[in-house]
C-alpha cells in the first residue's frame, strides 16, 4: 500500500502544525507547530481550553497587567504544545510593536525568560515577529543573543533578503494572502505552479540555496493542496489541520518540486537592502505593502479580543 501524501511530503519537508489545538497536533505528528494571536484567540474561546486562561491569570497575580497575563497565555499554550512536538513552537510578540524595535527586543526577552522559568531551553522557542525594517532589526539583535525568530508576514523579496542579511533562523512567506490579492486585484484564478505565491517561495528558496543563506524558508498559509504539493522540498510547511487532513487522506504520489541542488544552477544575481532601499522596494510592492499592513490590523485587532477575553474573566 502507498504511503499518503502527508508521509510522503514528509520526506522532504519538515511539516509544522498551524494551530493552537492539541487534539490535531496529536493527530498529524508534526515536527514543530506555530501559533499566532488569532489561533490562540480561537483555542482560549474553546472550553477544552478554559484552564490554560485560568491558569495563566493565576501565574501572573492579581495585580499583573494585561500584557502580564497575555504572555503568561502564550508560554502556557507553547508549553503544552512543546509536550506534543518534538521540535520548536513558535510564539509570537504583539503586533502592535511591529514598528517598535527596542519594545520588541524587550518583549522577546520577556517571553524567553519566561519559558526558561518553566524549565524550556530557548533552543525550543522561535520569537515570531512581524517582518518590517524595524522587526528584521530587533531579531537581528536577538539572534545574537541566542534568540531564535520566526519573521512572519512576509509577503515580498525585500523582505526575505534583509531577514537572511540580518541572519534570523526563519521566515514564513504567507502563501495564500499572496493568492488572495493578486485574485482580488486581476479577477483571475491561479493554480499550481502559476500561483503567485508559490512563486514567491520558489524565487526565495532558489535565492537562499544559491548564496548559501542558513535562513529557513516556511511556506504558511495555504488555500489548497495544490499550493503545498508545488511547495514540496521547500525546507518547512506549516499547514491547517483541514489541510493536513486532505493530505493524509490521499495517497496520491507526489514529488520534490524545491531542490537545493538545482537551486545551485540558477541564474540569480545577489542583491542588498538597506534601509532606504528596503523601504523603497516595500514601496513599489503594493502586494506586499497592503498585506503586510493588513496582517498587523488583523493580528493587533485579535489581540485586542484576547485582552478583553482575559479582562472578563478576571473579573
Amino acid at each position: 500500500m502507498s504511503s499518503n501524501q502527508l508521509d510522503q511530503l514528509k520526506q522532504f519537508t519538515k511539516v509544522v502544525a498551524d494551530t493552537g489545538d492539541f487534539a490535531s497536533m496529536k493527530q498529524y505528528a508534526p515536527q514543530d507547530a506555530t501559533t499566532n494571536p488569532s489561533l490562540i484567540l480561537k483555542a482560549a474561546e474553546m472550553p477544552d481550553y478554559a484552564y490554560l486562561l485560568d491558569q495563566a491569570i493565576a501565574d501572573a497575580g492579581a495585580d499583573a497587567s494585561l500584557g502580564t497575563v497575555m504572555d503568561q497565555l502564550l508560554v502556557l499554550f507553547g508549553i503544552e504544545i512543546l509536550k506534543i512536538v518534538p521540535g520548536r513552537v513558535s510564539t509570537e510578540v504583539d503586533a502592535r510593536l511591529s514598528f517598535d524595535t527596542e519594545g520588541t527586543i524587550a518583549k522577546a526577552r520577556e517571553i524567553i525568560a519566561l519559558y526558561e522559568r518553566s524549565g524550556i531551553s530557548k533552543d525550543r522557542i522561535l520569537i515570531k515577529i512581524a517582518s518590517t525594517w524595524e522587526g528584521i532589526k530587533a531579531a537581528e539583535t536577538l539572534e545574537k543573543e541566542g534568540i531564535h525568530c520566526n519573521l512572519t508576514l512576509l509577503f515580498s523579496f525585500a523582505q526575505a533578503v534583509a531577514c537572511a542579511e540580518a541572519k534570523v533562523q526563519l521566515i514564513s512567506p504567507f502563501v495564500g494572502r499572496i493568492l488572495d490579492w493578486f485574485k482580488k486585484s486581476t479577477g483571475e484564478d491561479y493554480t499550481g505552479a502559476a500561483d503567485p505565491g508559490v512563486q514567491s517561495v520558489t524565487e526565495i528558496y532558489t535565492y537562499y540555496k544559491k548564496f548559501g543563506h542558513e535562513t529557513e524558508v516556511m511556506g504558511a498559509s495555504f488555500r489548497n493542496i495544490g499550493e503545498i504539493l508545488e511547495l514540496a522540498g521547500c525546507d518547512l510547511l506549516t499547514i491547517s489541520p483541514g489541510l493536513l487532513g486532505e493530505l493524509q487522506a490521499s495517497t496520491d504520489p507526489i514529488s520534490r518540486k524545491l531542490d537545493p541542488t538545482k537551486a545551485a544552477d540558477a541564474d540569480v544575481k545577489q542583491v542588498s537592502f538597506d534601509e532606504k532601499s528596503f523601504r523603497l522596494a516595500m514601496n513599489e510592492d503594493a502586494m506586499a505593502t497592503e498585506k503586510t499592513a493588513e496582517g498587523i490590523r488583523g493580528f493587533a485587532k485579535d489581540i485586542v479580543k484576547l485582552e478583553k477575553v482575559i479582562e472578563q474573566k478576571r473579573n
